[in-house]
């Protein structure tokens, strides 16, 4: 009977959150998120959807990337990666820090990965493409 409300209020600070992460209050949608992983963590990984979870620590991830707080936002798609391993967004967004940082051939990795999962996700082609490139013009400079 406890738990019942429980997962009620889980489902609340996660539409919550979404609802404010839409509209872009960032600060709100990402204390509402954290509020959702903690509760996940507290109450043990089976009581919460594993979707749920994974989307609310991509998202969180993404609130920390647009603060250009990119090692904590990678930990959050690390993590989103762990719940849910064919997941494809927290890799394309880990992705994209990782060839942000210069760090081509992990960025390579995880934009593989996301067409592994999904071969219609264009902006990962693109992205690896583009990784492609500028790790061959990195090496052509040798730096």
């Amino acid at each position: 009977m406890d738990q019942e409300p429980r997962a009620e209020v889980a489902q609340d600070l996660l539409s919550a959150a979404h609802s404010d992460f839409q509209e872009r209050r960032f600060e709100s949608a990402e204390n509402l998120y954290s509020r959702y992983v903690q509760h996940c963590a507290c109450s043990g990984l089976g009581k919460c959807s594993s979707q749920d979870l994974a989307t609310a620590l991509n998202n969180r991830g993404q609130i920390k990337y647009l603060r250009v707080d990119f090692y904590e936002a990678m930990d959050d798609y690390t993590t989103a990666i762990e719940v849910q391993p064919d997941f494809e967004v927290p890799y394309y967004n880990r992705g994209l820090i990782l060839y942000r940082l210069g760090y081509f051939d992990e960025a390579l990795k995880d934009f593989r990965k996301v067409l592994e999962l999904n071969p219609n996700f264009e902006d990962a082609s693109l992205s690896l493409k583009q990784t492609i490139e500028d790790k061959e013009e990195k090496q052509r400079r040798s730096y």
